[in-house]
């Protein structure tokens, strides 16, 4: 994934095996937004009160540093 360009409105998603805290995402990746530009994505898997699971996500501009490298 070192030169790849998303296009916009995708991403993708990878376990993190990098996993430290429960803080951490379960889940990180990269995509571009709908103006093509490119974004980190990390993702949490929660529990509800009535016991369903989902996903909670949060997107940020991809930092400089991450641009051409795989997402931590």
């Amino acid at each position: 994934m070192s030169n790849y360009t998303h296009k916009p409105g995708t991403g993708v998603l990878f376990k993190n095996d990098k996993k430290t805290s429960p803080n951490q995402p379960d889940m990180t990746g990269a995509g571009a937004d709908e103006s093509g530009n490119q974004i980190r994505i990390a993702a949490w898997t929660k529990e509800g009160k009535n016991g369903v699971k989902y996903l909670s996500w949060k997107i940020s501009p991809m930092q400089e540093s991450n641009v051409n490298n795989e997402p931590e």
